[in-house]
């Protein structure tokens, strides 16, 4: 295919303002998918993907539309909308000329609508706008169109569309052609490919999701990674319609996929640049970031035989989803595991329920927290993401947190509770900014931790479910953070232990203390439950002893057979004191997810 006659998109949008119904729409449109074939979300293959209605993962397909008797290719990458898979859109970006910006005409411009517009703005890519659900009777297309003009700056007139209902899908065909350029690649120079995505097939290896800039990729040749120089033989490639097609060959401009027999799948990294072995490339493709992991967990196999089984699954998930990372961990309170860095709560909760759903494991996790840098007294500074390697207090001369910039777009009406719930996570204040009479931006500095737990619930709530939220990481601050560490009959639990700020220490120590006594079952001996700061017991909770009734079968006589019972049990109590030990329940253990600390 001639690259003037290719249009390589992404629809990109605020989560639930319906990119996946419009890509539906479109797939339809040009016949790539028949009637009986058609199912809602067809992009959406995953099942955890349907269940949650939500994109997960970038996805690629190749339409065909005529217009005025010529014949275009269209290269669609669906993106997700939800802020934890923000390096997904990325991705996705870095292969497209162009973006649909998908706006909800009843909420108009959210929080990922800015920074997905943002994003494709600076790495170059023409947007076309398209105000989705004009046939809601909440809709306000006037308002919303001035929206786009006033905060993104995209002075294009919208297309109008119902994607629910197929209104308008031929405009936006038209727009497609109309308003994004063509790949600008040339067939006749060394080969350059983007590896934007790839899956794992237990028969056919590595999938590569690939998007040609120059050059030609076919069957046979051998071709290099970039990054590690390791050179392999293409075995097949082809295009995704959205079923694997196979093609004698993808030119200068097209999206497709390719298979070259690849096991390991340490060998080949997202993002990086495919070349020919005959004739290497001096520098690799621009414009792709890598992921970093901003929010960390324990994860750990409920039943202990299951870690080799663990290990294995990671590798082939990480393989489709390299934007997390692990290595091995040991706890004395759980066992063999795994340390695992995500893009943010949603990224862990993915992470977590696609290893138990389709590898079959039984799994628990740690309580998330975010990474320090600590500065000793011998002056070495430290990277730490675990609080059970945290070092004693007074060894610490100095600590950083991370900082986020935090953006919220809401109805005005609710400003006054979204702002104390900054203030209370201690945010510092940017800029207020009014995007009409009732909506307005609001930009916060908030550190990091203060968001991992129970944030994005507390929000959706003080704002009725209002409030949206995007946020990008900015910069470490100097803080005084401090360790929570939790034990149980004078045992440390490290699987427990938090990082907190020491102004909020006591309040999280109490709370997890009294969650803890609800959790753990009773013993034939008192138990203590203690929350430990820089060395000292600030909350403690005690678990009263499992009482058995030693005088049911006395039924009278002297009173000293009834003391000699009695002491004979406190001294039965004693021993086991001595000699116990607790076992706490797996949801002692999520605890830390479940508490909200604002209400205590």
């Amino acid at each position: 295919m001639v690259p003037a006659r290719i249009r390589n998109f992404s629809i990109i949008a605020h989560i639930d303002h319906g990119k996946s119904t419009l890509a539906d729409r479109l797939l339809e449109a040009t016949g790539t998918i028949s009637a009986r074939q058609m199912q809602e979300q067809v992009m959406d293959s995953m099942e955890l993907e349907r269940e949650r209605g939500i994109t997960i993962k970038a996805k690629a397909v190749r339409m065909r539309h005529a217009q005025d008797g010529d014949e275009h290719v269209l290269n669609l990458i669906d993106t997700p909308g939800h802020v934890d898979f923000s390096y997904e859109v990325s991705r996705a970006l870095a292969a497209c000329e162009g973006a649909l910006l998908v706006v909800d005409a009843t909420q108009g411009v959210e929080a990922q609508t800015l920074a997905n517009a943002t994003l494709a703005q600076q790495i170059g890519l023409k947007i076309v706008p398209v105000i989705n659900k004009i046939d809601l009777p909440a809709a306000d297309v006037d308002g919303v169109t001035e929206q786009i003009f006033e905060t993104l700056k995209i002075l294009e007139d919208p297309v109008l569309v119902s994607a629910k209902q197929g209104l308008g899908t031929d405009e936006v065909l038209k727009a497609i052609l109309r308003g994004i350029p063509a790949p600008q690649g040339d067939p006749a120079r060394p080969l350059s490919a983007l590896i934007f995505d790839s899956t794992f097939s237990t028969y056919r290896g590595v999938i590569l999701l690939v998007r040609v800039v120059d050059g030609v990729i076919r069957p046979g040749m051998k071709v290099q990674f970039f990054s590690s120089k390791h050179e392999v033989t293409v075995e097949e490639v082809g295009f995704l319609t959205p079923r694997q097609t196979r093609a004698q060959s993808l030119s200068a401009g097209e999206v497709g996929y390719a298979i070259c027999g690849i096991k390991d799948i340490h060998q080949v990294r997202v993002g990086d640049t495919v070349m020919e072995s005959a004739r290497p490339l001096s520098a690799p493709l621009p414009g792709y970031k890598e992921a970093k992991p901003v929010v960390f967990a324990g994860i750990f196999p409920i039943n202990a035989a299951d870690y080799e089984n663990l290990a294995a699954a990671l590798e082939k998930l990480h393989l489709e989803d390299s934007s997390f990372d692990y290595q091995p961990e040991n706890s004395h309170a759980l066992g063999f595991g795994f340390r695992l860095g995500f893009l943010g709560l949603l990224h862990m909760d993915i992470v977590k329920e696609r290893l138990e759903r389709e590898f079959n494991l039984s799994l628990i996790a740690t309580s998330p927290n975010v990474e320090y840098r600590v500065q000793t007294y011998d002056g070495l500074w430290s990277t730490l993401d675990n609080p059970a390697k945290f070092p004693p207090h007074g060894e610490i001369k100095a600590l950083e947190e991370p900082f986020v910039l935090v953006t919220i777009v809401l109805p005005v009406e609710y400003q006054d509770g979204v702002l104390t719930l900054l203030k209370e996570r201690r945010g510092e204040y940017v800029s207020i900014e009014y995007l009409t009479t009732q909506r307005m931006i609001i930009k916060y500095y908030l550190p990091l931790a203060e968001m991992v737990i129970n944030f994005y619930d507390r929000l959706k709530s003080v704002s009725k479910g209002y409030a949206s939220l995007d946020y990008a990481a900015c910069e470490n601050r100097l803080s005084d953070m401090v360790k929570v560490e939790i034990l149980i009959h004078g045992e440390p639990v490290d699987a427990l232990s938090q990082i907190v700020h020491k102004s909020k220490a006591y309040s999280v120590g109490r709370a997890l203390c009294e969650k803890l006594k609800e959790l753990i079952d009773r013993q034939n001996f008192e138990v203590a439950i203690q929350a430990k700061v820089e060395g000292k017991i600030i909350a403690r909770e005690t678990l009263a002893a499992r009482r058995k009734d030693v005088l049911a079968k006395c039924y009278g006589g002297d009173i000293t057979r009834k003391r000699k019972l009695l002491l004979k049990q406190k001294e039965g109590k004693k021993k086991a004191k001595l000699l116990g030990s607790v076992e706490i329940p797996q949801d002692a253990f999520l605890a830390v997810l479940k508490l909200d600390e604002d209400k205590k």
